[in-house]
C-alpha cells in the first residue's frame, strides 16, 4: 500500500512537472511558439513518453494551457489532440522497441502528427488555405525542437537516477553505456583509494 502510494505521487508531482515545463516554454517563448511557422521548444518534451506514462498527461495539460494563450478554440480542442495523439504513440514505441534507433523512431510521432494535424484545423476552421505549405513549416519547426533538443534531453536523461523510476527503460545499449561509466567510476575511485 504504502509503495503504491509513493508510485501515485512520483506520477502526479513528475506529471505536474512536464505540464508546467511545456506551459512555461511555450508561452514565455510566444514569438516563435504560435502561427503557421513556430519552433515550440517546449516539443522537445514529446520525447518523455518513452520513459514515462505520466508524461502523457503531463503534455496534453501543458499543451491544453499552452493553446488557451493563442486565443483559438479550435487549437485548443485538436491541437491538444494532436499532442495526445502522439504522446501515446510515443509511448507505444518505446514500449515495443528498445533499440539504438529508439528516439529517433519516438520521434517521429510528434514530427508527423502535428505536420498533418495543425495545418487541417488552419485550413477547416481559419482562412489560411496554404495546407501543404503549412505542413512544411511545421514539419520543420518540429524537427528542430523534437531532434535538435529532444534527442539530447533523451540520452542525458537516460543518464540519469530518474531512469530508475521510469516505466519504459532505456535501450541496451543505454544501459550498457551506464554501466561501463559507473564501472569505471568505481574502478578510479578503487586505484584512487589504493595510492593512499
Amino acid at each position: 500500500m504504502k509503495k503504491q502510494a509513493k508510485r501515485t505521487v512520483y506520477f502526479l508531482a513528475r506529471t505536474g512537472v512536464i505540464a508546467g515545463v511545456y506551459a512555461g516554454l511555450t508561452i514565455a517563448l510566444a514569438p516563435i511558439s504560435y502561427g503557421a511557422v513556430q519552433c515550440r521548444i517546449s516539443e522537445a518534451l514529446t520525447i518523455l513518453p518513452l520513459f514515462f506514462p505520466e508524461a502523457i498527461p503531463g503534455l496534453i495539460i501543458g499543451c491544453l494551457i499552452a493553446n488557451i494563450y493563442s486565443g483559438f478554440w479550435a487549437d485548443m480542442v485538436f491541437g491538444t489532440l494532436a499532442t495526445a495523439i502522439a504522446a501515446v504513440l510515443t509511448y507505444l514505441i518505446g514500449l515495443v522497441y528498445n533499440g539504438k534507433a529508439k528516439p529517433f523512431l519516438g520521434a517521429i510521432p510528434p514530427i508527423a502528427v502535428n505536420a498533418i494535424v495543425l495545418p487541417l484545423i488552419w485550413l477547416l476552421f481559419s482562412s489560411d488555405a496554404a495546407y501543404w505549405l503549412n505542413m512544411g513549416t511545421v514539419a520543420a519547426g518540429q524537427a528542430v525542437a523534437v531532434l535538435a533538443v529532444g534527442i539530447p534531453l533523451y540520452y542525458g536523461i537516460a543518464k540519469t537516477p530518474l531512469v530508475r523510476f521510469a516505466t519504459v527503460k532505456p535501450s541496451a545499449d543505454d544501459e550498457k553505456k551506464q554501466q561501463n561509466e559507473k564501472d569505471n567510476g568505481q574502478k578510479e575511485r578503487t586505484d584512487e583509494d589504493d595510492r593512499q
